[in-house]
């Protein structure tokens, strides 16, 4: 079985639970293809820039509902420092 190639970020490499819902998520994957390598980015450091497993796992399931809204980019963060 061969893994299809999922983009990251522009400095952040994708987490595993990232890419596994990504991967269950047919339309949340389109969507992630198509927004920027920065845009991606930001969404990796929003999710991995908490401390708490279950804040992580809010902000994964967030992301995936703002994503098949529309959402380009987390609202109301500052942004990633790493850019």
């Amino acid at each position: 079985m061969t893994k299809k190639k999922i983009s990251a970020g522009t400095v952040h490499k994708l987490p595993d639970d990232l890419r596994k819902m990504l991967t269950s998520a047919p339309a949340v994957l389109e969507v992630w293809e198509d927004i920027t390598p920065l845009a991606r980015n930001e969404w990796i450091c929003w999710t991995e820039s908490v401390k708490k497993q279950e804040t992580r796992e809010r902000h994964v399931k967030i992301m995936q509902d703002k994503l098949l809204k529309g959402d380009r980019r987390p609202c109301c963060w500052a942004g990633c420092p790493h850019r």
